[in-house]
């Protein structure tokens, strides 16, 4: 049984071997398009290009200062939108707090509240105390 798997291991071996030795990749032949054209047929130097880097990191860092400042806004867009709704938030507050507040100044319910501390309204009119001056100097 032995004999027989080393037999089998031997030829897939040597089968192996024969397709490494037969199979080779073909040469890619670059596709004529106008990056190919620009760089590799020798429009652009590497002496433009070395010129042309300044310019291109001006670019690059115009666009990441435009990207931070989208970014900035965008935030302070969501802050001003979050304290807008705690204002009105805070603004219906308010107003339902006044109308209870005018609410329980009301003549009623102040006697309502003071009745229950054993305050109660007087039943009599007030009278009106007048004070006779003699004019005798």
């Amino acid at each position: 049984m032995t004999n027989r798997l080393r037999t089998e291991i031997q030829e897939e071996e040597i089968i192996a071997e024969k397709k490494l030795i037969v199979e080779e990749k073909p040469v890619k032949e670059i596709p004529d398009n106008f990056f190919t054209q620009l760089f590799a047929k020798g429009t652009i130097s590497t002496d433009d290009a070395t010129r042309a880097l300044p310019f291109i990191l001006y670019i690059a860092l115009l666009g990441m200062f435009y990207i931070a400042n989208r970014h900035i806004s965008e935030n302070t867009i969501r802050d001003i939108d979050k304290l807008s709704r705690e204002v009105k938030e805070l603004s219906w507050e308010y107003k339902s707090s006044k109308a209870d507040l005018a609410f329980k100044s009301t003549l009623t319910e102040v006697a309502k509240r003071a009745d229950t501390l054993g305050i109660r309204t007087s039943e009599t009119p007030p009278q009106k105390i007048t004070v006779k001056e003699d004019i005798q100097q």
